[in-house]
């Protein structure tokens, strides 16, 4: 049996990877919202993948977790840190 929680076998999407993060960091949904200026329902439609974030939320949760965009994107599981100016 396939114990992969995703089922694709290439790692998470960035649904995901948001959504994990956010529980990680025992953050709420309307938390980061507030990061990105935006609505908690916006952001929880972020996570389930119900509308696409837009690559500018995508760079700042990536600066403000401080893991690179190749990780948050779910393109890598290594998590880098966010590149430093």
């Amino acid at each position: 049996q396939n114990s992969e929680s995703t089922g694709t076998g290439m790692g998470m999407t960035y649904a995901e990877r948001i959504r994990c993060l956010r529980e990680d960091h025992d953050l709420t949904q309307k938390r980061i919202a507030g990061v990105l200026y935006i609505h908690r329902q916006t952001y929880a439609d972020y996570e389930h993948g119900n509308v696409r974030i837009p690559i500018d939320s995508l760079i700042t949760l990536a600066r403000f977790y401080n893991v690179s965009m190749d990780y948050i994107s779910g393109v890598s599981d290594i998590k880098s840190e966010f590149p430093k100016a």
